[in-house]
């Protein structure tokens, strides 16, 4: 298990690859964010996109799946939120997405000795190295040392 400790500014983690089916997005999409260019085939041809899309809110939603499986040995108690959230390009069916997670600081809480914060940078790129998505998080992780 890694710890506050074992953490540095600077330590960066690439995830696996997620491919994303049409059938996915024309699910969450009609679930969670029914617009046409999520929804249905023929009414996102004449969008803005020309075809469709996965939701933005879908694309976040694949990158904390790859984070989580990226860092499962990382000793996060819990998220405090995200900043700078940003699309930069629609996620197309039969498109991969990779979620590049970069330290960016850390302190220890104030709050509580046993727990550090930390916030990190992350970048959703699709199979040809494009900017997906990025955004900034913070989680407090657990110390080894309890604080002490």
């Amino acid at each position: 298990m890694r710890f506050y400790e074992d953490l540095s500014v600077g330590d960066t983690r690439h995830s696996d690859d997620y491919q994303i089916t049409k059938s996915e997005i024309v699910e969450f999409g009609e679930k969670y964010d029914p617009q046409p260019f999520h929804t249905d085939e023929q009414a996102a041809a004449g969008s803005t996109f020309g075809g469709l899309v996965a939701s933005g809110w879908q694309t976040a939603a694949i990158c904390m799946r790859l984070h989580v499986e990226s860092s499962e040995d990382t000793a996060t108690q819990v998220g405090l939120g995200i900043d700078d959230l940003r699309w930069h390009r629609p996620l197309r069916p039969g498109n991969s997405l990779r979620l590049r997670t970069e330290i960016l600081n850390k302190r220890t809480s104030e709050s509580d000795s046993s727990r550090g914060i930390v916030t990190t940078g992350h970048e959703g790129l699709n199979q040809d190295d494009d900017l997906v998505i990025s955004y900034e998080a913070t989680a407090m992780v657990q110390r080894w040392d309890g604080g002490e």
